[in-house]
């Protein structure tokens, strides 16, 4: 994946962001291309590895994030009950880094919320994938985050009023 400066990507922890450079950065006698993100007021490094497909992606089109939202209000998929096992599943999950894990893993840990408390893990994870979604969302659409953040929260509870 080749991204040029000006561009729009998402960042697979921080968000919805632009290129606003791109650098080559020597390590020894290797020099590696890293692309320099404006996520708000934070600046990331992002290096162009092998892993870069990971961590930064194009936003969905419009259709493709209708379809995710789907997603979030489709039957969730069970994750396991004890703590640590779940964090270790949901990590190996968010590897891929793609807006349809993310809607996934969002559902998910919707679900479990109504039978168990969260753990701190739990919360904080839902926080900010939850941020990294409404972010997307509302830069796709161009709406509010506060507009995004609701509507997340109809599918999420299909039978609140």
């Amino acid at each position: 994946m080749s991204f040029q400066p000006g561009d729009w990507v998402v960042h697979c922890s921080h968000g919805v962001g632009q290129i606003k450079n791109i650098e080559d950065r020597s390590f020894g006698d290797q020099s590696i291309p890293y692309y320099m993100v404006q996520i708000g007021d934070l600046t990331i490094w992002v290096p162009a590895d092998e892993n870069l497909d990971k961590r930064l992606r194009f936003p969905a089109s419009q259709s493709e994030f209708q379809s995710l939202l789907h997603t979030l209000s489709s039957p969730p998929e069970s994750l396991p009950t004890d703590r640590r096992q779940r964090n270790q599943h949901l990590l190996e999950l968010l590897k891929d880094g793609s807006a349809e894990t993310l809607c996934k893993v969002i559902r998910d840990l919707s679900a479990i919320r109504k039978h168990r408390t969260w753990s701190e893990y739990d919360r904080d994870l839902m926080r900010r994938l939850q941020k990294t979604l409404i972010g997307e969302w509302s830069f796709i659409f161009s709406i509010t985050p506060q507009d995004a953040e609701n509507e997340l929260h109809k599918l999420l509870t299909p039978n609140a009023v």
